[in-house]
């Protein structure tokens, strides 16, 4: 099997809190192959001295003077890379030690797939528990209607082949649902595969992003609908339907822990 190069992509403000276990979460892969694009957005913390700890591996470090949306940062990180897959990784957040190598082999065998998700954990911070997200069955394939209905990719389980990015960007206009915006419209136009098995951890803590920020999570949910319905009409949901489907996820995965 093929070792190709596999960017992985960090944007970090302020990350200092998690980052040493992000950062060996990535540097005790079984797949060795892979570089770091850590984009500093105009932090002011430990965040770099952290990071210079790892000076030893595959890293590029880039500082913005400027704090810049989430999503205008990715899509100039991904600008930096050079491997053939692209990965995200959020400093609060970890992998399983066979991520890149289920991903990386699956796309290199699977050659109809230009990007592969899989399951993950949700790691509760504060009880030190995790349980696996999403535990049945994931779409694989064509499978917009499927997000539709009930939305089950979380950004730091993905592997895409960098060439997409030619393609589609994340919409900079988005503050917290710019992952969903362009994974559901991604799959309108590419096949995309599942490993059935919780690749990575998504940290559930009080300070979660998104989880600051719910009204505008439910109110871009809003807009997004709005703004899409004639494009997935044609996938003939019901508007009404996709908009309760919508909010019940926004409620169920940033409302239903307010205990952590």
């Amino acid at each position: 099997m093929s070792t190709p190069l596999v960017s992985i992509i960090i944007n970090c403000h302020n990350g200092e809190k998690y980052l040493n276990e992000c950062l060996d979460s990535i540097v005790f892969q079984s797949y060795k192959n892979w570089e770091i694009i850590f984009w500093d957005n105009n932090s002011d913390d430990k965040s770099k001295s952290i990071f210079d700890r790892y000076s030893q591996y595959n890293t590029k470090y880039f500082y913005s003077k400027d704090f810049l949306n989430l999503y205008e940062a990715r899509n100039l990180a991904i600008e930096k890379a050079s491997g053939k897959y692209i990965c995200f990784l959020d400093v609060d957040d970890f992998w399983e030690k066979d991520k890149l190598k289920s991903q990386v082999d699956f796309l290199e065998e699977n050659k109809n797939f230009e990007m592969v998700y899989s399951k993950y954990y949700t790691f509760n911070q504060k009880k030190k528990k995790k349980f696996i997200q999403n535990n049945y069955e994931l779409p694989s394939g064509k499978i917009t209607r499927n997000l539709l209905a009930n939305y089950t990719i979380g950004i730091l389980t993905t592997c895409l082949n960098r060439n997409i990015f030619k393609k589609k960007k994340f919409d900079k206009k988005y503050e917290i649902i710019g992952d969903f915006d362009f994974f559901l419209k991604l799959s309108k136009i590419i096949d995309i595969g599942c490993i059935q098995k919780p690749l990575a951890n998504y940290r559930l803590h009080s300070e979660n992003y998104s989880k600051k920020k719910i009204d505008l999570y439910i109110k871009e949910l809003k807009n997004w609908i709005k703004d899409n319905e004639d494009d997935f009409l044609k996938d003939k949901f019901s508007l009404i339907k996709q908009k309760i489907l919508l909010i019940k996820l926004s409620l169920k995965k940033y409302l239903s822990n307010l205990g952590v």
